[in-house]
């Protein structure tokens, strides 16, 4: 049993050279709906809610198929600190399939009835009207959507991180200059405007599942994959992946249907409440993109010492992400309020909405920086093998305080919408308390890897010295 402690400048030498290029590259692969709400400002209020609301949507659907990757990731990470390649093919196949299944069921319903899914998250005419051929063409992406992220979470557990980060940047690229065609009519192209936003994610997608099967496909040496161990799930390896997935499984699908209410709230109130809250979202996704591949990257590294068997190592890189993770984006989100004027102008936004943006801004100043502790926690947890807890946690929560309260404020009370938004994060708090708790208790350490199981009884011992 390893038990030396792990110095601020190892750590941060390991935030360089594989937390920093995970979190670039999960910031550039989930900015393809931003960019498309940033560059439709022009065009409008109207279609800046549409898009905004359009990308709740896609939210939604990333909280019914992120179970099954965030899964994938653990075992990834776990199986490649224990250097057990049949077992990394196995979970890729799995996750693979699974994730796949909820991508045609969201893609087709989005481009056979766009309508219908719009009208439930607004009762606006106007904006269902530019947001159905949208999102209908955004529907076919989503395949596309999932096979790169399973690649990606592949390649980052196994600290291949440069191939994801460029392909990331080549698809960004191609997604800015495809709008910039297609939505303002550039070359002698038509002016699409929402629809041309659509079609630039629809091909930049092509092009990051390209970019990233090249790299697969040509380096064999790390992990090979191979067809019959993808498919390969006898052995009870089917019933540890859905046993470990289902709780993050659930985590994300109800937290998906608690944001889907909460948006079902905004989505009532003015349009230029409706408009502001999209450019928040924009900024916020900003924010949380960077800071989600921070917690991607805290997983890779707290799974592969715990499928290592080095406990103690993973308990003290989650302590410390636990500390380095919200204090930036308390920095982050403290220069996005000073800098408030200039970002929100991007959007088109008239004075009234204008207002509102700043005061959120200001507001998730605080709920933000408590957001992303519970955030960072919650995934160290599912690396290190336990995804109870932190899931009931998030779902009692979010169910009995925040949900409730922005419902009643919004849609019963009929509050002033500062007000409203006021209520979305008031479970955060309460989930912070209990959160560093269970950290500090270290009973989120399971691992599955044979390793990790045989040095639990010491590293149980050595906690209880501490």
């Amino acid at each position: 049993m390893r038990n030396e402690r792990i110095s601020w400048g190892n750590f941060f030498r390991t935030v360089f050279t594989i937390a920093l290029p995970i979190a670039f590259q999960n910031f550039l692969s989930t900015t393809a709906s931003m960019v498309d709400t940033i560059m439709i400002g022009s065009q409008g209020e109207l279609s800046v809610a549409a898009v905004g609301i359009c990308s709740q949507i896609t939210s939604l659907f990333f909280s019914c198929y992120f179970g099954f990757a965030s899964g994938g990731l653990l075992f990834f990470s776990q199986y490649w600190g224990a250097r057990n390649e049949k077992g990394i093919n196995r979970t890729f196949g799995l996750a693979l399939v699974c994730m796949l299944a909820v991508s045609l069921l969201f893609g087709g319903t989005a481009a056979a009835n766009p309508e219908f899914i719009l009208g439930i998250y607004t009762d606006k005419s106007g904006i269902i009207a530019i947001g159905a051929p949208y999102i209908r063409i955004v529907g076919f992406a989503y395949p596309l959507q999932v096979i790169a992220m399973i690649i990606s979470f592949l390649m980052r557990s196994t600290e291949r991180v440069k191939p994801p980060l460029f392909s990331s940047i080549l698809a960004l690229i191609t997604n800015f200059i495809l709008n910039w065609i297609l939505i303002y009519g550039r070359f002698g192209m038509p002016r699409m405007g929402a629809a041309g936003a659509a079609v630039g994610t629809l091909v930049s997608g092509l092009v990051n599942v390209f970019v990233l099967l090249l790299f697969l496909l040509r380096d064999r040496k790390t992990v090979e994959l191979r067809i019959k161990d993808m498919f390969s799930w006898r052995d009870g390896f089917l019933k540890e992946y859905t046993g470990k997935c289902f709780p993050i499984i659930c985590n994300e699908l109800f937290y998906g249907i608690g944001q889907m209410l909460i948006n079902i709230v905004i989505g009532h109130q003015s349009e230029s409440a409706i408009a502001a809250m999209a450019a928040f979202r924009v900024l916020e996704g900003f924010v949380f993109a960077f800071f989600a591949g921070l917690a991607d990257a805290s997983s890779v590294v707290v799974g592969k010492e715990v499928g290592s068997g080095h406990l103690m190592n993973g308990y003290q890189y989650v302590k410390k992400f636990s500390i380095l993770c919200p204090a930036i984006t308390f920095c982050i989100c403290l220069t996005g309020l000073l800098l408030h004027r200039p970002m929100l102008s991007l959007f088109g936004l008239g004075a009234e909405a204008m207002f509102f943006g700043k005061y959120m801004i200001m507001i998730y100043l605080a709920a933000g920086t408590i957001r992303t502790c519970n955030y960072i926690m919650n995934c160290c947890y599912r690396a290190g093998g336990e995804a109870v807890f932190g899931t009931l946690l998030e779902i009692i929560c979010l169910f009995t305080v925040s949900v409730p309260a922005t419902w009643a404020a919004g849609m019963i009370f009929h509050l002033p919408f500062l007000a409203v938004f006021s209520f979305l994060y008031t479970d955060e708090l309460i989930r912070l308390v209990f959160e560093l708790w269970y950290t500090k208790s270290g009973k989120w350490i399971k691992p599955v890897t044979e390793p990790g199981r045989a040095a639990l009884p010491k590293f149980k011992e050595a906690l209880l010295r501490r």
